[in-house]
């Protein structure tokens, strides 16, 4: 299946910006369980979304995201460094709860085959 160019990109953002997060910055506030579940470039390549997951509160994803636009203008200079591109890309940084959201739809469907089960 050909990709189109966007989709490949995205696909190696993804895999420098999760390298980037996990082992060049030294920031608390970023757990090591951290994802980075997908990039969506823009057609043009001139803008980048970046999906992030991680376990924690809001609190500790509300401070996560600090430390992240902190660190941004490192993220996208390393990035740059790492991809060859006309222009750099303005990446914004999204939390995407899909997999929290799925855990709790299991738990509560294990919930209910366990009370039918008793029934």
């Amino acid at each position: 299946m050909k990709r189109d160019r966007s989709g490949r990109v995205g696909d190696e953002m993804q895999k420098i910006i999760s390298a980037i997060l996990r082992g060049e910055i030294n920031d608390p506030r970023i757990p090591l369980l951290l994802s980075v579940l997908e990039v969506r470039m823009s057609h043009d390549l001139s803008h980048a979304t970046v999906y992030l997951s991680m376990m924690g509160t809001d609190e500790e994803k509300k401070e996560c995201v600090e430390a992240i636009n902190r660190a941004a203008g490192f993220i996208k200079r390393e990035a740059m460094k790492r991809i060859s591109l006309r222009v750099a890309p303005e990446i914004q940084y999204v939390f995407d709860d899909s997999i929290e959201k799925g855990m709790e739809l299991m738990s509560l469907i294990d919930k209910t085959l366990k009370k039918d089960k008793k029934d």
